[in-house]
């Protein structure tokens, strides 16, 4: 069945952790901005896969300086994160959520475009995998398909943001967001470089 293929497929493909699962773990985790935040994930899934479907992933993977501007704009982006979660995972007394005004809307929902729009990995994953994968279903099952890999991100992201909440009492402690953070750190420093030799 289409719809519950696409649902599985998507989810195996944005289940792994990653630079936009990091930032909506994070922002779960502070409180801040959560739905914002889960809504631009899900509905930015929600139009590249439609992209995809509709003929897109052909244009991108044809298009070499479409490529390069996304990987090394990623990359900038990625280590740029990199460093500022490094600076709050080296300065304790910065990292309880509790201790620090929040964030304001703008800056959160500008940072989660980036890491939505300015990955490679997202444009490979949703406009041509899940797309291809789409489209050889025929006619009358692409777009089946597409709602099911729609509704699994919407699932996931919504489950990420909000689920980690959960996971408050856990990081009431300093130490615990100075393990997230030096994790985050290291795990964008990697990506960027990964996509950098990649």
């Amino acid at each position: 069945m289409p719809l519950l293929a696409g649902f599985a497929t998507t989810l195996s493909l944005i289940v792994a952790i990653g630079a936009q699962n990091a930032f909506v773990l994070r922002q779960g985790l502070r409180r801040e901005h959560v739905l914002p935040v889960v809504l631009i994930c899900a509905l930015s899934d929600a139009v590249l896969i439609s992209s995809g479907i509709a003929g897109l992933g052909a244009l991108i993977t044809g298009s070499r300086t479409a490529l390069h501007i996304a990987r090394y704009g990623g990359a900038l982006f990625l280590l740029t994160y990199a460093v500022i979660a490094a600076r709050r995972a080296l300065n304790p007394s910065a990292l309880s959520p509790a201790d620090h005004a929040p964030s304001a809307l703008r800056s959160v929902v500008l940072t989660c475009l980036g890491f939505t729009y300015l990955n490679p990995h997202v444009y490979l994953d949703t406009v041509v995998l899940l797309g291809s994968l789409a489209n050889q279903r025929g006619t009358d099952g692409r777009w089946i398909y597409g709602l099911g890999s729609v509704s699994a991100s919407f699932a996931w992201f919504f489950t990420l943001g909000f689920f980690a909440r959960r996971l408050g009492p856990i990081f009431a402690r300093p130490r615990a967001w100075q393990y997230l953070d030096g994790t985050i750190a290291l795990l964008m420093a990697g990506l960027a470089a990964w996509m950098l030799v990649g």
